[in-house]
């Protein structure tokens, strides 16, 4: 009887680890996050939508040159810094296959990750990886006292070596902004809105939505059904408001 119990237990336990390797080795089912961009003023988008503050403002810094050449390369470097001044440095790399990373290059669990961003009739599978800083090293870094490339974190060092060819930095890329950013979410946490404020006084709105990329198509209709229900326009340049945004900050 202990003989038959022992055969069953390494039995099961094969099977569970057979299972669990299956899980592991199954393809992730492809993320996409579907972006609107909002062309009405923020006190109408908020009332309108019936939002609710989605934590305190942050501010947003953009690095990049006059000629904004990281972003003509794909390339994205966005320090988002907290109230108490902590901060997240992204590296977002555009244009990438998220299915299909070279499996050295593929962000490690709490590294970042790839998933599809969705504007319009745009569809780019973006790698996102970040490195969190603390007060000190965030102050450092807006006042130019450490260089950029000196709080990179090893994936994103990496990433821009190898995938990119775009090593070193060229020296020319300094910090754009600030940018304060509020976010919201509507009732149920159905959708999230950025709204930002540049400091010539532009202001952009964005809402959006994560979702599966198969469903993406359907997901947008609905969004855009409920804006128009709430009347709230959608602008008509549904490109990313990236672009937008370094250009006016280049001002």
């Amino acid at each position: 009887m202990i003989c038959l119990k022992r055969t069953l237990t390494a039995m099961l336990t094969l099977l569970v680890a057979t299972a669990m390797a299956v899980l592991r080795a199954a393809p992730a089912e492809p993320q996409a996050e579907i972006q609107i961009g909002l062309c009405a003023a923020a006190n109408e988008i908020v009332q309108a939508l019936d939002l609710r503050p989605s934590g305190a403002p942050i501010t947003v810094w953009q690095f990049d040159d006059s000629a904004l050449m990281l972003y003509g390369r794909g390339l994205r470097l966005r320090l988002r810094v907290a109230a108490d001044g902590r901060s997240v440095l992204t590296l977002k790399v555009a244009n990438q296959h998220c299915a299909q990373l070279d499996p050295a290059l593929t962000p490690a669990p709490g590294e970042g990750k790839c998933e599809y961003d969705v504007y319009g009739e745009s569809t780019s599978g973006t790698i996102s990886l970040d490195v969190r800083l603390g007060e000190r090293s965030t102050s450092d870094l807006l006042a130019g006292r450490v260089a950029l490339a000196q709080v990179l974190s090893p994936a994103q060092l990496k990433y821009l070596r190898a995938v990119d060819g775009f090593w070193p930095l060229p020296s020319e890329i300094r910090a754009l902004g600030p940018m304060h950013v509020q976010g919201y979410r509507t009732k149920g946490r159905k959708y999230d809105i950025d709204v930002s404020r540049l400091p010539g006084g532009e202001r952009y709105a964005e809402i959006s939505r994560k979702a599966p990329l198969a469903d993406a198509t359907q997901i947008r209709a609905a969004m855009e059904a409920d804006l128009s229900r709430a009347g709230i326009p959608i602008c008509a340049d549904q490109s990313s408001q990236a672009a937008n945004k370094l250009r006016d900050l280049l001002k």
